[in-house]
């Protein structure tokens, strides 16, 4: 069978087919780029669950306790505790800003500089040198005060761990006592979690501290990172 057609309507075939062409042309662009339009924020969703999220810290705020005087910086009681979160895969970061010598006026007066970045949980350990020296236990008691109340302004969801200590009663037997109890008072007034002697099992005992009787030995330390640890371990979300 013949089929004929005349060059008027060979052109107008030719034309239509031309516009099919390129209007499906064009749609299948438009699919492709649609496609990629939706998958580009799962793709995004994707690759940002993936990412490790960002470490949240533990900071210790104390004395040469906490600093560890006498003994190297990775035998002292923070850095073992660091060890211990490490070895448990916990999204935490420790942070030893121990301080020797350190009362808790010094240590209200530097809080501010050190909390320039926000801390998750705040473990403050003052207070000891105060009743070593016989200061005003009032002083003590706002200092610690002035301390809780810059971390809950600087760091509103951190939680204040609380670090009690005991001194001997050569201040007088009412001192050691009220001294005592106003850790507790602080920790009750301020929903903080008290750990209620920091020195447990190691405070007075010869062969669990150096020479002057005060500050522990790599022993010691690991006696009383076990007794943060115990307080610490349940507040690590």
């Amino acid at each position: 069978m013949k089929f004929c057609m005349n060059s008027k309507s060979l052109h107008s075939v030719i034309s239509g087919l031309l516009l099919v062409l390129t209007v499906w042309g064009c749609g299948s662009s438009d699919t492709k780029t649609n496609d990629n339009a939706t998958n580009a924020p799962t793709q995004q969703a994707k690759e940002k669950s993936d990412a490790p999220a960002k470490k949240q810290t533990v900071l210790f705020y104390g004395n040469s306790l906490t600093a560890g005087y006498g003994v190297e910086p990775a035998q002292a009681f923070p850095a073992l505790i660091g060890k211990k979160i490490d070895s448990l895969g916990l999204n935490y970061t420790v942070v030893n800003a121990g301080l020797s010598g350190e009362t808790t006026a010094g240590g209200k007066s530097r809080i501010g500089w050190v909390l320039r970045q926000p801390v998750a949980v705040f473990v403050l350990e003052l207070g000891g040198n105060d009743g070593l020296r016989g200061l005003p236990l009032a002083d003590t008691r706002q200092n610690l005060q002035a301390i809780m109340d810059t971390v809950r302004l600087k760091s509103p969801q951190a939680t204040i761990v609380l670090a009690g200590m005991q001194i001997p009663p050569n201040m007088g037997t009412s001192y050691a006592k009220e001294f005592r109890g106003l850790f507790k008072e602080l920790a009750d007034k301020n929903k903080a979690v008290l750990i209620p002697f920091l020195l447990e099992n190691v405070g007075g005992i010869p062969k669990l501290n150096q020479p002057d009787g005060i500050h522990p030995t790599p022993a010691g330390h690991k006696i009383v990172a076990n007794t943060v640890w115990q307080v610490l371990r349940p507040v690590l979300k």
